[in-house]
């Protein structure tokens, strides 16, 4: 693993596990200080270990504002950040009658609204570091989502936010992209009666959108990428026992 260089600081939110997890590992073996937001590292005592010092986890509660705020502002004490990569998310499926107001909020905030404020606390560093913002939006902000309405509603909007503010931001050397996977091995379809399906071609491992990550990032400052759709070669996916939910 590189040793971690101060210049190249990042945030990566939802990096307890899944995905942001193993952006984390990627962006900590290209040399840059990760602080990872999430609620609970249980769980992830193995890659952290890997990090070492590179890593610098925060338990935090990414809707109570305020104290994310003043989070960012300790965290920029100590010099600027170069990247923020926006992956913290939330789902529920099912008809949207069945949807709980709860629920509904949490979607919103989490996916769209969180996204959004934190970009905006960051995005002067951003601009004068000639630095990236990466949102992890998905292949349903893209479509119809039968059963996913308010899920796919956040994706598109967040898709849309990222599009707008890279042409916003991009004569200050700002990148913005927004990468949309498919059906990606993670605990996002806990509340669903549907996961991955188990064939290898069937699903992304999280693993997959941190290369994704990587490319984008290794790409020449002249040339900015816009998205980055991936998707398994098979388009499956399993449904749940009525046990298993």
């Amino acid at each position: 693993m590189e040793r971690a260089d101060l210049s190249k600081r990042t945030i990566v939110t939802g990096a307890s596990s899944g995905i942001g997890l193993a952006i984390s590992e990627v962006l900590c073996q290209m040399g840059y200080q990760v602080y990872g937001f999430g609620r609970d590292f249980s769980g992830a005592e193995e890659k952290m270990a890997r990090m070492g010092a590179s890593f610098c986890p925060v338990t935090i509660d990414l809707l109570k504002t305020e104290d994310v705020l003043l989070k960012l502002k300790e965290i920029r004490k100590e010099g600027p950040v170069q990247l923020l990569v926006n992956n913290a998310g939330a789902a529920y499926y099912g008809p949207h009658e069945t949807l709980k107001p709860a629920q509904i909020s949490e979607m919103v905030r989490l996916n769209l609204e969180v996204p959004m404020i934190l970009t905006q606390a960051l995005l002067r560093d951003l601009k004068a570091e000639k630095g990236t913002v990466i949102n992890i939006s998905s292949v349903t902000a893209e479509g119809v989502n039968t059963y996913g309405c308010v899920y796919g509603a956040t994706k598109a909007g967040l898709a849309s936010f990222t599009k707008s503010l890279f042409e916003e931001g991009r004569k200050s050397g700002l990148k913005v992209v927004s990468i949309a996977p498919d059906m990606t091995q993670t605990r996002l379809y806990r509340n669903a009666d549907f996961t991955v399906d188990e064939e290898v071609s069937a699903h992304l491992m999280p693993e997959d959108v941190a290369r994704a990550v990587r490319f984008i990032l290794e790409q020449p400052e002249r040339m900015a990428v816009a998205q980055v759709t991936l998707r398994p070669q098979l388009h499956r996916i399993k449904r749940k026992k009525t046990a298993d939910k």
